[in-house]
């Protein structure tokens, strides 16, 4: 059964959602009724594509799962976060003088994952997280309280071609640090001085071949015991804490 807490991050029934997207309201993601093919729906689906919000075709049991209401073959998670677009955030960070430091996650979908590297990267200094549309954990009041709030600390990009959005980044300038097991490298060896963006993937498949091939470094974490991988989050934390320490160090050298 639905509580309180998790209605407010939904909306239900197509005409509010028609409102929500012509109010400027942040949606993660829409679920829609297999084989709804109603006027509403189809303006539904137009907006989704306009703003780039992803959509998934379910069955109605899915949908009666979540709530008791007529919700008229549609319900939508909202977000609680603002989502920036990484083309333009990138040249505001280096007007500004600073120096860009951010994380990519390709295929988090733990939320509790999500949420630990979010606190880990407000923590370090890192200015924001870039995630693809589909794919990702959802950004709702749980991931956010798992993050610590860091999640409405930290500038979220979302977009729908991460291979693009790779690209760009090295185009700017960022150099693309992959955290993978396929590496004869260790971290600690690499210059992370400089415009970094690490990139991380999934405790279970890891980081994507096609990524991996745009990446200017493959590190890894050496593993001294038996188990063969840490946990991502801890992987991140440790990536970025790296970072910090050569940072500080190249500063202090000055």
């Amino acid at each position: 059964m639905q509580t309180e807490r998790d209605r407010q991050d939904m909306i239900f029934g197509t005409r509010p959602l028609i409102e929500a997207f012509r109010s400027g309201m942040e949606i993660e993601k829409i679920l829609i009724q297999n084989g709804t093919k109603s006027p509403q729906i189809l303006e539904i689906l137009t907006l989704a594509k306009n703003h780039e919000v992803p959509y998934q075709l379910v069955p109605m049991e899915k949908l009666n799962r979540l709530t008791r209401k007529n919700h008229q073959g549609v319900v939508a998670f909202i977000s609680p976060v603002v989502y920036q677009k990484i083309e333009f955030l990138i040249p505001m960070l280096f007007e500004a003088g600073e120096t860009p430091f951010i994380i990519i996650m390709d295929k988090i979908t733990d939320v509790r994952n999500f949420g630990a590297i979010a606190r880990t990267a407000e923590a370090s200094g890192v200015q924001a997280i870039l995630i693809p549309t589909r794919g990702s954990a959802l950004i709702t009041a749980d991931a956010v309280k798992t993050s610590a709030g860091a999640l409405t600390r930290i500038n979220i990009c979302r977009e729908d071609n991460l291979k693009t959005s790779i690209d760009f980044l090295k185009k700017s300038g960022l150099k693309i640090a992959a955290i993978t097991e396929k590496s004869d490298g260790l971290l600690w060896d690499a210059d992370l001085n400089g415009p970094v963006a690490l990139l991380m993937g999934s405790e279970e498949t890891g980081i994507s071949e096609a990524y991996l091939k745009m990446a200017d470094l493959r590190l890894k974490i050496p593993m001294l015991g038996s188990i063969e991988s840490l946990n991502v989050s801890v992987a991140a934390g440790i990536a970025c804490f790296e970072i910090i320490r050569q940072r500080i160090a190249t500063a202090n050298n000055s």
